[in-house]
């Protein structure tokens, strides 16, 4: 039987609906996974045959997930983790590149006993399930591009959410933080308190800055050109792939996804209106039935 599509609370909207109110009826599990040096936050949600592993964007946590987790449990077995140097997993004293990204991935799928498993990844996630579906193909089913970061974009836009995210780390007052938050989410409505709240814990925490620093890194131009993801990359992607893109992305107008979603073998293109670059928060309505019917087609 499937779960509904939220949990039963009344007077209010989905989006307003907490995380844990979400996923509080399905079967979950909350742990801490030693991979490597790192002691990784794990969230289990669901019990299906086929694993859904969740990858979110930069300083971000297994919470930017809360409006698709609970559909996508009522078919998956669906798995959100923090990165090194993310959330409430062991902070990062030195600079972060998406290698040592991928390689965590590898080693928390080796930890969990996971052959092959679907990507969903929203911006830097993007990013890391590009390269590591380059790298692990046999690993994979399909993978989700959630308005996927990685490319060599102008200076000033990128400019502009590194000195919010510093900000908002450095004092991570409600009102910094959700200025953070608005450079992803287009509609200041759709901001929900849990999501700021947690946001300030997690920026809260001792060492948080310094980690912030060692994550940022990929915003440097040398840096970000040693990683960047190319059109030659969407080229190469050697499983199935849905890209999702919007009508405010801060990288490029619906003319961009379009192009690069033309550029995948096997890829298929979402656009969704009215969102920035949180497609899966913004459009979640589309974002969740045309991923679990993707998923259901290609997986």
């Amino acid at each position: 039987m499937s779960a509904p599509a939220y949990a039963p609370v009344p007077d209010r909207s989905p989006e307003q609906v907490t995380f844990w109110e979400a996923v509080a009826d399905l079967p979950h599990r909350l742990e801490y996974v030693q991979v490597g040096a790192w002691r990784t936050r794990v969230l289990h949600v669901g019990h299906g045959e086929q694993t859904i592993v969740l990858l979110n964007g930069t300083s971000g946590h297994i919470e930017a997930f809360t409006q698709n987790i609970r559909a996508l449990a009522a078919r998956y077995h669906v798995i959100g983790y923090d990165y090194p140097g993310h959330g409430f997993t062991t902070l990062s004293d030195h600079d972060l590149e998406i290698p040592e990204y991928e390689a965590h991935l590898l080693a928390l799928l080796d930890a969990l006993g996971l052959d092959q498993v679907h990507l969903i990844g929203e911006s830097l996630g993007g990013w890391i399930a590009i390269k590591f579906a380059a790298h692990h193909p046999e690993r994979l089913r399909t993978i989700v591009l959630s308005a996927p970061g990685g490319r060599v974009v102008g200076e000033q836009r990128v400019d502009r959410a590194q000195s919010v995210s510093a900000q908002a780390v450095a004092d991570p007052s409600y009102e910094n933080v959700r200025k953070r938050l608005q450079v992803v989410i287009h509609d200041p409505e759709k901001i929900t308190d849990e999501l700021v709240k947690v946001r300030q814990a997690i920026y809260s925490r001792p060492g948080f800055e310094e980690s912030m620093r060692h994550i940022s890194v990929l915003r440097q131009p040398e840096t970000r050109w040693r990683n960047r993801v190319t059109v030659e990359d969407y080229a190469a992607i050697p499983v199935p792939a849905l890209l999702v893109w919007t009508d405010h992305e801060p990288t490029g107008g619906p003319e961009v996804g379009e192009q690069l979603a033309a550029a995948i073998p096997d890829g298929e293109y979402l656009l969704v209106t009215d969102a920035a670059h949180w497609p899966q928060w913004e459009g979640f309505e589309a974002f969740n039935e045309h991923t679990l019917d993707f998923l259901r087609r290609k997986g």
